[in-house]
């Protein structure tokens, strides 16, 4: 099981996740030391009462960030928390990892395994966690976990039962560099996997699989020769008709669910079943309202390009687009054609307004708006019945908002308060 414990550990971060690595730590009698940016600004690893046997870090940490690279020049071993509370784990593990769709995955997944009538647990960067999650008295069947490229940094022998990557697109390249190595991280999931574990990867990551691991490799996509594939409302043999999943973006996610059950032994009837009872999560593509034939949909979440391109390409009628925010990467020209095609207008917001228009204006017509409550007026005045006014931003929140989460009740907020008005062009 790689359970070590630990005489003494220090803690990055004073998040959910560091919060509960430290009640592990100190429930097994480890002395522990939690340092924090804001809040212990002045620390000095000199002024530490021990030199620390590991050192847990919080998913926000770099690995560049200066008190990372003393700990490293001084032998202290970096952990993840993921990896932490796996290693006290008393069941199997299902990861998931990816730039889009991590945590409907894991929703959909967990919620197919509680129908088949065993307990699951959703925990790591969705839902608890992984520390908090294995000191619950009761021992679950399954722990369904999303793992982020930045807890994948510091993982050393994190091992899942069953892996699995959705997709690799364009996302934190502003902390990963290049796309090269951000597959690389993303593809860690899978290090250390063994003979009988299943690593369920998109097929055209194929030629990436090493030569040499002893993991049982399955695909998943929506061409021919892909193991599981979303074709004709179908994932694998499960059938989504009808069903939050049955689109092609959504369906190739579909896909890796049907790999997952069948590496759990699942039938396919409960995650049919799963499926069709399924409920969003709030903030991804949500549907908010819809006032005068006008469907307004939260989509915060989208904090990168491919999501937003993603969610542009659900809606068949006109979509009046809002992005903007805090950019995670440079280059926004890959998204032109799409916007060019799919996009009625662009109302744009935040920090990124001046660098999205500078790149789209040529392909649909730009209205910096500055703020979101903004943003929805304008385009709730030009918007027609059998339109679609989508937030799905690009960008991160945090220039003018704490997280997704509140830029997205901003957005309904807003959404709410045109629907007291009745009168759009009030």
């Amino acid at each position: 099981m790689n359970m070590r414990k630990y005489k003494t550990a220090l803690v990055l971060g004073t998040g959910r996740s560091g919060k509960a690595a430290a009640e592990l730590l100190r429930a097994e009698t480890c002395d522990v030391v939690c340092i924090d940016q804001e809040l212990t600004p002045e620390y000095r690893f000199t002024a530490l009462p021990f030199t620390p046997d590991v050192a847990i870090v919080s998913p926000g940490f770099p690995l560049d960030h200066v008190w990372l690279k003393e700990l490293i020049e001084n032998g202290v071993p970096l952990l993840s928390e993921i990896e932490l509370g796996w290693s006290r784990r008393q069941c199997p593990v299902i990861a998931v990892t990816g730039s889009n769709g991590k945590s409907s995955v894991v929703k959909w997944i967990a919620e197919t395994i509680a129908v088949n009538g065993q307990k699951p647990v959703v925990c790591g960067n969705y839902g608890f966690p992984v520390c908090a999650a294995v000191m619950a008295p009761e021992t679950p069947d399954w722990l369904v976990m999303e793992v982020s490229s930045f807890q994948l940094e510091t993982i050393r022998s994190f091992r899942p039962e069953i892996g699995v990557l959705l997709n690799v697109l364009p996302n934190h390249l502003d902390r990963h560099g290049d796309m090269e190595c951000y597959r690389r991280m993303k593809l860690r999931l899978f290090d250390r996997m063994i003979a009988g574990d299943t690593a369920l990867i998109p097929f055209e990551l194929l030629p990436y699989v090493p030569d040499d691991s002893p993991a049982m490799w399955k695909t998943f996509g929506r061409e021919e020769g892909a193991d599981f594939v979303y074709a004709n409302h179908h994932a694998g043999e499960i059938n989504v008709s009808g069903t939050w999943f049955d689109n092609p973006v959504l369906g190739v996610a579909a896909a890796a669910v049907a790999g997952v059950c069948e590496a759990c032994g699942i039938p396919v009837h409960a995650a049919k079943a799963a499926a069709h009872s399924f409920e969003p999560l709030p903030h991804r593509v949500q549907l908010i309202a819809e006032i005068d034939g006008v469907k307004f949909i939260d989509d915060s979440k989208a904090t990168n390009l491919a999501a937003m391109c993603a969610a542009v390409q659900l809606f068949p009628g006109a979509v009046h687009l809002i992005a903007g925010g805090r950019a995670k990467e440079n280059d926004f020209s890959f998204a032109k054609d799409l916007l060019a095609q799919r996009v009625k207008r662009l109302y744009l917001i935040g920090e990124a307004s001046s660098t999205m228009e500078a790149t789209w204006q040529d392909a649909v017509e730009c209205l910096p708006c500055g703020t979101l409550e903004q943003a929805v007026r304008e385009a709730w005045v030009r918007a027609e019945a059998g339109d679609t006014v989508l937030l799905s931003p690009a960008c991160t929140s945090f220039d003018q908002f704490s997280s997704f989460e509140e830029r997205g009740d901003c957005f309904n907020a807003a959404v709410r308060t045109l629907s007291r008005k009745g009168d759009r062009n009030e």
